[in-house]
């Protein structure tokens, strides 16, 4: 008696996922994660639903990839302009100035997607509130190694503890990109971050 195999081949991705975690990004930045249906990246890919769920699982798991994505290009962006600053006092200034210069060109009219994950999701789902603690613990360690740097160099002052001042300014720069959605002037954004850097010195 004959038997009969089939050899289940490995699933291959037809399509430019990077492309797609773009497209879908887009869409969860404007209408966040539980108001976007699957029917909202289906349109906005062109995929169908079995090719979204074969490469993703399900929207959870595709909002983190798009979470990530975003993470890993404001990063690229910020490692950048840090190492080109002359001194740390500059490279504080210079973060705030890239989300000043969003702002002020209005490519913040839907605020930062990590920002508005953590008024939507936080605690709602493990995995994401993981990931959203993670953001924040790594950027207020580049704060407090800029603060702490400033510190030994006699640029900025003593009066709290460079944890402290990290602290300070990721809650700082939280509100200041909220503040952005509704303020797009720019002398009075200039003035909120020459006070924030000020309280430093």
């Amino acid at each position: 008696m004959k038997r009969s195999f089939q050899i289940k081949m490995p699933k291959v991705e037809t399509f430019d996922k990077s492309l797609v975690i773009e497209q879908v990004t887009d869409v969860f930045h404007d209408k966040g994660f539980n108001a976007t249906s699957m029917q909202d990246i289906v349109d906005a890919t062109g995929l169908n639903r079995s090719s979204i769920y074969n490469s993703f699982e399900n929207k959870h798991n595709l909002f983190l990839e798009c979470l990530i994505a975003y993470q890993d290009k404001n990063r690229n962006r910020l490692s950048e302009r840090v190492l080109k600053a002359g001194s740390s006092i500059e490279a504080i200034n210079m973060i705030f100035k890239i989300y000043l210069e969003e702002i002020t060109k209005h490519e913040n009219d839907k605020g930062c997607l990590i920002v508005n994950c953590a008024s939507e999701m936080a605690n709602h789902n493990e995995v994401i509130t993981r990931f959203l603690q993670n953001n924040k613990d790594e950027m207020i360690k580049l704060f407090e190694d800029l603060v702490q740097d400033g510190q030994v160099n006699g640029l900025i002052n003593k009066r709290k503890s460079a944890n402290e001042y990290g602290l300070y300014l990721y809650s700082s720069l939280l509100g200041f990109r909220m503040t952005g959605i509704l303020i797009s002037d720019r002398t009075a954004l200039e003035s909120i971050t020459k006070t924030i850097t000020q309280t430093l010195t």
